[in-house]
């Protein structure tokens, strides 16, 4: 199994699952655009760069 950090995409519920961000935030940042995502279909996936990102810009804050 790949780590999460070496990952190129994750699902939202992994994303949420990995932050303790429940769904209705996660959304509320990919509207904003903290976070990039793509859509595969019908599927929304993360791009787990941004996501770390994001979560290393806030910590040192």
């Amino acid at each position: 199994m790949i780590a999460f950090s070496q990952r190129f995409t994750c699902t939202i519920d992994e994303a949420c699952e990995a932050t303790g961000l429940g769904r209705t935030k996660l959304y509320e940042l990919i509207g904003a655009g903290h976070l990039a995502t793509t859509t595969v279909g019908r599927r929304r996936l993360v791009a787990v760069q941004s996501l770390l990102s994001l979560l290393k810009a806030n910590m040192s804050t």
